[in-house]
């Protein structure tokens, strides 16, 4: 027999051995000899009181063996096989690509930037050089963005799919099973180059194709259908149909779609800044201790949101023990983001803290843009941080408290950002639609986490790519309502907003493409 029970253990019950077991014989009224096993289905803190509690659901198995733990993915040989063509191997288009072998078809996936461990030089050349590759860097190359990222697994999306079957398909290609119990899992950005590669390794062992550094420039389209697709060295490839898995930096693409009149709209997003306290404070305000937390807590993080003058002012992406990377994808421009390592061991603690940007009320300057509207208000915002960052990837930055008070910083604090910081006026710099709201909603967090509103924080900018600002539409069977062939998928077509989301879009599309072929 096997009982789904509910249990929670403080710190000090943490530390003894076979606590589970104790506590599961208890709850269940059994002797501990009867428990063959206890097995964590869910774990998660609660860290709301000044007792600490871990909350964890398992599963007792009373007089009966466990089942063996086995994640087997039904992957076979598709080299002669039909081909469906995604272009993009992030998230989205990696697991379109997995799909595609599992139900038969052959994925050709064409990425324009490098291989992961190729990407490294290039991502080392923006950190210690300034020099910033359009085809390879934070946002482009193989695993998209979420390679180089804290790994967050964790998304509101349940209704899209299916969320375990992505998780286990990770721990199939290589990700502890650990990400199948926490609350809040994540990968860490020293293992995601690793499972990226052994994902690339099965799309190629069983038949699928790759192309790195290959970029797409064009689409041929007769009839409103999408027939070939033309690359930057002027080879073209024809297609029987398109995932359009690009991401949301891929600018040229959109632009290319508006070029060509296809439709497009524009989307609300949302823009701001990084926030990076030392991670130690947020230790001791979510923990409720002084000096350094109990070495069985991870580092702490938290979740902010308030509305502000009707709009939405709220934490985005928030790395404990992480640092803050710069993002950007073309010289002339500065973003930032931030990312962990797996044991989120560093001693910073940063989030983007952004403010909702309505396409609607909020870019009417911008309407000769039409639905690229948003992506040209990403880009001045971009330019006016690269500019008073002194026109390298050096940011702007200011101390916390000065920017709510509107006082340039004198000096700055240490930072995780490797490419340095230059002291500048934010408070002014960002247009009042973003920089009065975030002034107040910081000054609003401080009073809800008391010691996050000090000047031993920096505020970063600007924090632009969280989100797409064009939305690529689709039908309800997931094609483009005016190009038969063309699939929109995930993040850069506005279906997603994190790798498992954008996982779970990529799968779907692959069955939509599959079922109209």
């Amino acid at each position: 027999m096997i009982q789904e029970i509910q249990l929670r253990v403080n710190l000090i019950e943490e530390r003894k051995e076979d606590i589970l077991l104790y506590k599961s014989a208890v709850a269940l009224g059994i002797e501990k000899n009867e428990i063959s096993a206890v097995k964590v289905l869910r774990k998660s803190i609660d860290a709301r009181k000044k007792e600490i509690f871990f909350n964890y659901k398992v599963a007792v198995y009373i007089k009966e063996n466990p089942e063996n733990s086995s994640y087997i993915f039904d992957y076979n040989d598709v080299s002669k096989t039909k081909e469906i063509h995604i272009i993009g191997f992030g998230p989205a288009g990696m697991f379109a690509a997995l799909r595609c072998i599992e139900l038969g078809f052959k994925p050709i996936v064409l990425e324009r930037g490098k291989k992961v461990q190729e990407r490294r030089r290039d991502i080392k050349a923006i950190n210690q050089d300034h020099i910033v590759g359009e085809n390879s860097n934070y946002c482009f190359g193989e695993g998209g963005a979420g390679t180089y990222s804290d790994g967050k697994l964790y998304t509101r999306s349940l209704k899209r799919g299916d969320v375990r079957r992505i998780f286990e398909n990770l721990v199939f290609h290589g990700a502890t099973e650990q990400i199948l119990i926490d609350a809040h899992p994540h990968i860490g950005t020293n293992k995601l180059p690793k499972i990226v590669e052994n994902i690339r390794e099965t799309i190629l062992n069983f038949g699928g194709e790759i192309h790195f550094d290959t970029r797409v420039t064009d689409f041929v389209i007769k009839n409103n259908e999408i027939k070939a697709i033309q690359l930057h060295n002027g080879n073209e490839m024809t297609v029987n149909a398109v995932i359009l898995a690009t991401g949301h930096s891929a600018r040229d693409i959109y632009e290319l779609l508006h070029k060509k009149e296809i439709t497009l709209k524009a989307k609300s997003f949302a823009m701001g800044v990084r926030v990076e306290h030392p991670q130690e404070i947020i230790d001791q305000i979510q923990y409720h201790c002084k000096g350094e937390r109990d070495e069985l807590l991870p580092a702490a993080a938290y979740s902010l949101v308030h509305q502000i003058n009707e709009r939405g002012v709220y934490s985005f992406c928030m790395c404990p023990g992480g640092f803050i990377v710069p993002a950007a994808t073309t010289e002339g421009e500065i973003v930032v983001n931030g990312m962990s390592p797996s044991k989120r061991n560093n001693k910073f603690a940063n989030s983007g803290i952004v403010v909702e940007i309505d396409a609607e009320r909020d870019l009417r300057k911008y309407e000769k843009f039409g639905a690229l509207k948003g992506l040209e208000y990403q880009k001045d915002l971009e330019k006016i941080a690269f500019l008073a960052g002194g026109r390298t990837q050096t940011a702007p930055a200011q101390r916390l408290v000065d920017f709510v008070e509107g006082k340039l910083s004198t000096n700055l604090n240490d930072c995780s950002y490797q490419p340095g910081l230059k002291s500048a006026p934010l408070h002014s710099l960002l247009p009042k639609n973003i920089g009065s709201r975030l002034r107040k909603g910081f000054d609003t967090f401080g009073k809800k986490m008391h010691g996050y509103y000090t000047n031993e924080a920096n505020i970063v900018g600007v924090e632009s790519r969280t989100s797409s600002p064009v939305n690529i539409p689709r039908k309800e069977d997931l094609e483009h309502p005016q190009i038969k062939g063309l699939f929109p998928c995930g993040e850069g077509g506005g279906y997603a907003g994190g790798i498992v989301s954008a996982a779970m879009d990529g799968e779907r599309c692959a069955e939509a493409a599959i079922s109209k072929i």
